[in-house]
This record gives structure tokens, C-alpha cells and sequence, in this order.
């Protein structure tokens, strides 16, 4: 891990956060399958909305492979326990409040936008192997398509 950054081919180390159905999630519970964390800026915009619907939408395809997905911000519990509820997302977002998560994969950067500069989390997306090692990455996503690109990769 150059950096403190996670590369494709490494062991992610095991992190905690809390999710939104309530509990603490780690890493370590999803040994045994593949992970799909998809990182995203932040709940109940358009972008992130487009892409959780997707990836909801694809989940029954992730899960008939073997995959689960799980969604990464920065929002709270309150925040995601609304946006599971009205968009029906049937997989856990997790809350990244103090950014560690985010920082382990290299997606908590300085981003501009309308002429500001800000920090925030670049939208992108990983695979974890059932040994918990970074197998593939998709970095600054852009939404359209994404979620089957992803589901593609799993399938393979």
C-alpha cells in the first residue's frame, strides 16, 4: 500500500463502518464472496441517485454471481436510511463520515466544481475477491452504463 492507498492485486486491509440497516459492518463479514463498494459523493443527487438505482436494479444479477454490493459516502445514517427507503435500494450503504474508508481506497481528493474547490469522494467503484484482495478498479465513473460494466466484470 503506497501512499496508504490500496492497489489492485493487495489484501484490503479490514475496516468497520457503520451501515444503514443499523449495524456496524466490517470488511471481514463479507470474506467467502465478492464485494462490490461502489463510493459515491452523496445521497439524493442525481448522479449518485442514477447510479444506486442502477446498481439496484442490477442487484438480483450481482447476487445470482456470487456478489454483493455496498454503497460508500460520507452521509449519515439518518441521510441513508432515507435514500434506501425511497429509492428501495436492497443493499447496505455505509456511512464514511470522518472519510478513513474513502482515504484506504484513494477516493477522498480535492474535486472542483462550478469554479469551487472542494474535498470530497471521486465516484468510483471496486471489486474485492472472496479473500478479500482489490481485484479490480474503476476510477472518476461516469454514471451511464457503469453498474452493468461492473456486473460484467463479475460475471468474467
Amino acid at each position: 500500500m503506497s501512499n496508504g492507498v490500496v492497489k489492485v492485486g493487495e489484501r484490503v486491509p479490514d475496516f468497520t463502518l457503520h451501515a444503514s440497516n443499523g449495524k456496524d459492518i466490517s470488511l471481514s463479514d463479507y470474506k467467502g464472496k465478492k464485494l462490490v463498494i461502489y463510493f459515491y459523493p452523496k445521497d439524493m443527487t442525481p448522479g449518485c441517485t442514477a447510479e444506486s438505482c442502477d446498481f439496484r436494479d442490477f442487484n438480483g444479477e450481482f447476487a445470482a454471481n456470487q456478489a454483493e454490493v455496498v454503497g460508500i459516502s460520507p452521509d449519515d445514517l439518518t441521510s441513508h436510511e432515507q435514500f434506501v427507503s425511497e429509492y428501495k435500494l436492497p443493499f447496505l450503504l455505509l456511512s464514511d463520515t470522518d472519510h478513513k474508508v474513502s482515504e484506504l481506497f484513494g477516493v477522498w481528493k480535492e474535486l472542483s466544481w462550478g469554479g469551487k474547490t472542494f474535498l470530497g469522494v471521486e465516484r468510483s467503484t471496486f471489486i474485492i475477491n472472496e479473500e478479500g484482495t482489490l481485484v479490480r478498479e474503476w476510477r472518476s465513473v461516469s454514471v451511464d452504463g457503469h453498474a452493468a460494466e461492473v456486473l460484467k466484470a463479475v460475471k468474467a
